[in-house]
């Protein structure tokens, strides 16, 4: 969990740099792209810190409130990027647009540095966040790191944008304008994405059948598990809740039908460890 953290950190202070570098650059050099991409650096500082607060939120310890922890509290934040994201690129792309037919002063060659050192940092970045939140099984830090995927896509945007109106300043006057609402329009589109991600999680959406077929393979490893009726996961957090129906021998005393399903729960969390904890119903063999 601090490795998530110090990933979230880190995404602060470089999307804060670059934020900054960008937005600095745009206004002096006169490039409505690279300060909008600049805005969307700083959105991503608003991003990274809601997952720094879902991941330590998400980490206390269940308790007589909350019987399944606080992890659903990091898939909320995922939640929450993605409306930042979709309402960022609304004011993006609408600041953008407004200015199209307006006076502008001539472009300084400069503002393409700041976007090449974004597109290299975010790159890096999306790397960073994609592998520690798949390994932490983090809602939260994998929405962040699609969000910096598109960073990389939006500097990409922008950059044409900029080297257009470069080349030509006449022909392509409107280009780093109609560049600045591109960009918008991506970060539109990766909010999107990251909402419905996590409003699926939310809504206890099954995991894909290979997770699936993992626990079921683990209970029958248990030597007199007859078969598995029902199997039911749930994301809370960082892992999974299962609901098993174990089907055992129907002469089974109770107190050997309970340790049974004790026996099958302790194997599923210990073979799989991304099963937070299994609820087994035992009913009798056909």
């Amino acid at each position: 969990m601090q490795i998530g953290q110090r990933v979230a950190v880190t995404g602060m202070i470089v999307s804060g740099a670059l934020a900054a570098i960008k937005i600095a650059a745009g206004q002096s050099g006169h490039s409505t792209a690279v300060v909008a991409d600049g805005l969307e650096s700083a959105a991503d500082v608003i991003a990274s810190g809601f997952v720094l607060f879902g991941l330590t939120v998400a980490a206390k310890p269940a308790d007589d409130n909350h019987p399944y922890g606080h992890g659903r509290v990091e898939t909320l934040t995922g939640l929450l990027i993605g409306l930042v994201l979709m309402i960022g690129g609304v004011m993006i792309s609408w600041n953008a647009i407004r200015r199209v037919g307006q006076p502008h002063e001539a472009m300084a060659a400069y503002v393409v540095w700041p976007l090449l050192i974004s597109l290299a940092a975010k790159t890096g970045l999306a790397t960073l966040k994609f592998r520690f939140g798949r390994k932490l099984q983090s809602d939260a830090l994998t929405a962040d790191a699609w969000n910096d995927a598109t960073d990389t896509v939006s500097a990409l945007a922008a950059l044409i944008a900029v080297g257009l109106t470069l080349k030509n300043s006449v022909r392509f006057a409107e280009a780093d304008r109609y560049g600045g609402f591109v960009v918008g329009l991506i970060v539109i589109s990766a909010g999107v994405r990251v909402v419905r991600d996590t409003a699926m999680q939310l809504m206890d959406t099954m995991p894909d059948a290979g997770l699936i077929g993992q626990i079921r393979e683990a209970a029958f490893q248990v030597p007199r598990v007859r078969g598995v009726e029902k199997c039911f996961a749930r994301k809370t957090g960082f892992k999974y809740h299962v609901d098993l129906h174990l089907e055992v021998d129907p002469e089974m005393t109770v107190r050997q039908s309970h340790e049974l399903a004790q026996e099958v729960r302790m194997h599923i969390r210990k073979r799989l460890d991304w099963v937070a904890d299994v609820l087994v119903h035992v009913e009798p063999a056909p």
